[in-house]
């Protein structure tokens, strides 16, 4: 049966998101890395999100990430103000408690963030990935404090675009593509990173002030770290249930983005998120934002269209996409 054909049948009212163990993600057995696709793939049309373990991240690198942002969303509001995004061109920097508001109707989301994009940890004079890096171009911005924020924020970064690398090939095999197939569009792929600090929220269920509204991602595909124990994230399935994704020990959630609905027609899914902290504690998520190179043109892929399921979209430029949204998310 072909993606098309295979799309048709397609329901989606899942009440659980699978988990994916990555372990043979680079087999040498090219059967292997087949049916592992195609666990992929079965995940992506159906549901949108799953779950991957043996993602090869190491735990300190996470516990040393979660321990220099505590730290950093300690300091008194004015000094994180220093680095108020809207005052830096590229995006980077600190977001306010409720600057964004992804949702239309709602009255800003409850949770602060700090963002960054690629720099090596050795810096560099001439970074050609930054240099290429369209919407988010140019240097990060860092806070003085703590001293090992830059440190730690990197080497998380770092290992989590590794994750990133290794599912393209897979993403390729699923839609039946080369395996190779996306390698000369990611040779700068863009990889946005935030981390956010949700504080407890109070108030009504039906609040229009929630961690984050109901939305979808701009890029190809996130990789988000949630913090154990604390359960927040919730999902949207086809008969418009909320199903919630709770923190799996040893796992990333992986969701897709508008960039990977594009390219695949939508039959892979953009599903619709949010984030709702009603735990009485502090939370802290990182996702990092994977996409492709942004003078990549999106289009649909020719496997994905048929007579009966005609192109969706029209071509855009994956920098100029990106941008919009998140002039869309912020002002």
């Amino acid at each position: 049966m072909s993606l098309t054909e295979s799309a048709s049948v397609i329901y989606g009212a899942f009440q659980d998101i699978p988990v994916i163990d990555l372990s043979r993600a680079t087999s040498p057995d090219d059967n292997e890395r087949k049916a592992l696709a195609y666990q992929i793939r079965d995940a992506c049309m159906n549901v949108g999100f799953f779950y991957v373990k043996n993602h090869g991240i190491p735990p300190e690198c996470i516990d040393n990430v979660l321990e220099v942002n505590k730290k950093y969303f300690k300091l008194p509001t004015e000094e994180k103000l220093k680095l108020n995004h809207k005052n830096v061109a590229n995006f980077k920097g600190y977001t306010p408690l409720l600057d964004a508001n992804i949702e239309p109707g709602n009255r800003g989301d409850l949770h602060e963030a700090f963002q960054i994009g690629w720099e090596e940890l050795e810096a560099k004079a001439h970074d050609e990935k930054r240099a290429h890096d369209g919407a988010m171009a140019g240097a990060n911005v860092w806070p003085e404090r703590p001293e090992e924020y830059r440190e730690g924020m990197l080497k998380y970064y770092h290992a989590a675009v590794a994750v990133g690398k290794i599912l393209f090939p897979l993403f390729a095999l699923s839609l039946d593509l080369p395996e190779r197939y996306f390698d000369d569009k990611t040779k700068n792929s863009a990889a946005i990173m935030n981390t956010l600090h949700y504080p407890p929220q109070t108030g009504p269920a039906d609040d229009r002030i929630v961690g984050i509204g109901a939305h979808t991602d701009f890029e190809c595909f996130t990789i988000l770290w949630q913090q154990p124990g604390i359960q927040a994230l919730q999902v949207l399935n086809s008969q418009k249930e909320w199903i919630k994704a709770p923190p799996i020990d040893g796992t990333l959630v992986i969701n897709l983005g508008d960039q990977f609905a594009r390219w695949t027609n939508d039959i892979f899914k953009s599903t619709v998120h949010r984030a709702v902290n009603r735990n009485g504690v502090d939370r802290y998520s990182i996702p990092l934002f994977f996409g492709t190179d942004y003078d990549v043109n999106i289009e649909p892929i020719a496997s994905c269209v048929s007579a009966e399921r005609p192109a969706r979209y029209g071509p855009v430029l994956a920098g100029e996409y990106v941008n919009q949204r998140l002039k869309e998310m912020y002002y």
